[in-house]
């Protein structure tokens, strides 16, 4: 059955039970138009096209009718041409070689007199318009931007953003042009040539720098826009115009930036927006979130910048969780401008890490570490505690386990319990394909930092056991510049840390075994006669466990034949989950019972952290209590301390604990 309407066509289609069906009905449409259009009947084709583009909507081929698109656009009736470039927009696009057909029926459409017809040019060229056709049409285009009818005004600044976005080059046509439509009164004509010279300014330096005398005129717009009364035409939830006053303030953006003079004359009324717009509707935050982005992007006052940041202090408090989410990741852009008026919202930043949405939380989270700093930070055994076990439990790869471990290693290695580092030397152990990227960390890390014991205690350690591929391997990054390692610089490593502030006896033990080690594993005799030398001056230590390594291991250097037997590399050690106090930590947050008591139900031990990773519930584990210092857990299922990120600023009266004592060495 053929159908002649698109109506009885869509009412056929709809009608069908099975996708068998529906294929069954467009076939059979699809190869009666196929046949008109070879038969050329010119009564039905504008009956067949408007069918196709209906099948094209669909996901059915309609590839086909794309020269009868041409054939109905190049048609003196509007009706025909208004379906004709329809379908132009819809079946081509501008690498297609039929789109050349295109060019003579709209440079003729686009000298039109008919202003539609005008518009349906500039609209078809707008979307499709190749480089080829915007050069050959630059001309016409530039012509209808001086139009005098303020829809062609309009249409014509938008196909002109085409033009530029495929021939840059061809903009300078436009800049005249562009300058006179600031000047123009009707908000639609206003609003695309604001879009034009924003497209220009983005792709140009020197257009930039042309259109910032533009700027006195921008702000007297936006003055107008701010002060205006009520219009019934612009008017959108109260607020007038807030399209073009945003537009506004982009290009705004756009030309203050790094421009002290461009900057000053936009305070007033930047000041003025951020204070008058109301902020109990979207429409009224997306102009403030505007404001806020050109304030941080341009050297304003920094009393505007106070000004900025509370506002996305208020988004913070919003319901609607778009708009906090913009305002965390805000804020975490500008903290870098002024972190002590970040600093002010700090209380309402950790209560988005109790929000339900995990995006909310991981944005909070990244905003609090970057608040963080020497006089509010408290890191405390059972924070670092709980990060190494959500990382060892969940982490993607084992890279990012020890990338993850080592972070929490340099930022509070003073605060890491021996159970953790442990369990991150076992992980070592266990993974021989980063050994040689975990060494090179290590020793990285070690060459700028020894204050933190539990760092320089798993560095020296992971040095003494694969200090050969350290040297073999090649290189570390430091400061984006490759470095080789030789052996000599490593144990002057060593002995500079023995010699530093921070060496007590337990990394002296390390330090002593891993040079040891490292005679072993180092080729070159001068290294093994400085381990001597070094050795030698331990061997009179008032300290008798050091006093009793360093003359055991003098006395090995006199059996060559079994040292490096001695000496060799450590086994690699049982896989096992971290154990925490007699395995009541491992138990709470894998969820069993302990064998020793019962443990009643609640939320897990890894409350905060976990949750903040996506990867906590609000409850249904244990509760144990932990001996070792991890805070109690009330029958509520909140922890005592008001969370442990809250500790992190200073929150708590808690003093920040002693480091946690660490294991003597083994060889």
């Amino acid at each position: 059955m053929v159908f002649y309407r698109l109506k009885d066509l869509i009412k056929a289609i709809r009608a069908c039970k099975t996708h068998a069906d529906e294929r069954a009905v467009i076939q059979k449409e699809s190869a009666f138009i196929r046949t008109s259009f070879k038969e050329e009947n010119i009564e039905l084709r504008h009956s067949n096209i408007s069918k196709l583009l209906y099948i094209h909507m669909l996901g059915y081929p309609a590839h086909f009718g794309q020269i009868e698109c041409l054939k109905l656009a190049a048609s003196p009736l509007f009706s025909d041409k208004r379906l004709g470039y329809l379908g132009t927009m819809l079946l081509l696009d501008e690498n297609q070689e039929v789109l050349t057909l295109l060019t003579n029926s709209l440079k003729n459409d686009l000298n039109h007199a008919n202003m539609y017809i005008v518009g349906l040019a500039l609209c078809t060229m707008g979307n499709i318009a190749s480089a080829e056709m915007s050069r050959d049409l630059c001309s016409e285009v530039e012509k209808l931007l001086g139009s005098s009818n303020m829809y062609i005004r309009k249409k014509a600044a938008l196909c002109a953003i085409r033009i530029i976005r495929k021939v840059p080059d061809l903009q300078e046509n436009f800049i005249q042009r562009a300058s006179s439509l600031l000047s123009d009164r009707n908000h639609g004509v206003l609003l695309s040539g604001i879009t034009l010279i924003t497209e220009m300014c983005l792709s140009s330096h020197e257009t930039l720098l042309h259109f910032r005398k533009a700027v006195p005129v921008l702000v007297r717009h936006l003055k107008n826009l701010v002060s205006a009364g009520f219009s019934a035409e612009h008017d959108v939830t109260g607020v007038t115009d807030p399209f073009l006053q945003i537009k506004i303030l982009r290009l705004l953006r756009i030309l203050g930036k790094d421009d002290v003079e461009s900057s000053e004359a936009m305070n007033d009324i930047l000041a003025q927006v951020a204070t008058n717009t109301e902020s109990s509707k979207n429409v009224g935050n997306s102009i403030l979130y505007e404001t806020v982005l050109t304030i941080m992007e341009t050297p304003s006052d920094n009393a505007l910048r106070v000004l900025a940041i509370n506002i996305l202090g208020k988004f913070l408090s919003n319901r609607d969780n778009n708009i906090r989410y913009v305002a965390l990741t805000t804020l975490n852009k500008s903290i870098s401008l002024d972190v002590n008026a970040v600093q002010r919202h700090r209380n309402i930043i950790l209560d988005c890490l109790r929000d339900a949405d995990i995006s909310i939380r991981r944005r909070a989270l990244e905003l609090s570490f970057s608040l963080i700093n020497e006089s509010n930070v408290r890191f405390k055994p059972s924070m670092t505690t709980k990060i190494c076990l959500a990382a060892e439990r969940f982490a993607p790869n084992k890279r990012w386990h020890i990338d993850t471990v080592l972070r929490v290693l340099k930022l509070a290695g003073n605060y890491v319990r021996e159970e953790m580092l442990a369990a991150f030397i076992r992980l070592i152990t266990q993974t021989s394909e980063l050994q040689g990227y975990t060494v090179q960390k290590l020793y990285s890390a070690l060459k700028e930092d020894i204050s933190q014991e539990s760092l320089t205690l798993a560095g020296v350690w992971v040095i003494g056991e694969y200090g050969d591929i350290l040297v073999q391997g090649g290189n570390y990054e430091e400061e984006e510049l490759a470095k080789e390692v030789s052996e000599s610089d490593v144990i002057e490593l060593l002995e500079s840390i023995l010699a530093g502030p921070f060496a007590n006896q337990i990394l002296r033990e390390y330090i002593i075994t891993a040079l040891m080690k490292l005679t072993s594993r180092f080729s070159s005799a001068s290294s093994s006669e400085k381990v001597k030398q070094m050795l030698a001056g331990f061997s009179t230590s008032i300290e008798v466990e050091i006093q009793q390594r360093a003359v055991e291991f003098t006395n090995l250097f006199q059996y060559d034949d079994i040292r490096p037997a001695v000496l060799e590399r450590m086994p690699v050690m049982q896989i096992k989950e971290t154990v925490i106090a007699g395995e009541r930590l491992n138990s709470a947050a894998s969820g069993s019972t302990s064998s020793q008591a019962a443990v009643p139900a609640g939320p897990s031990d890894q409350d905060l952290l976990l949750d903040l990773m996506g990867i906590g519930t609000s409850g249904g584990t244990t509760n144990a209590q932990i001996s070792t210092g991890t805070p109690t857990i009330s029958g509520n299922g909140v922890t005592n301390n008001v969370d442990l990120l809250a500790d992190l600023f200073g929150g708590s009266n808690i003093s920040s604990p002693p480091a946690a004592s660490k294991p003597s060495a083994a060889v």
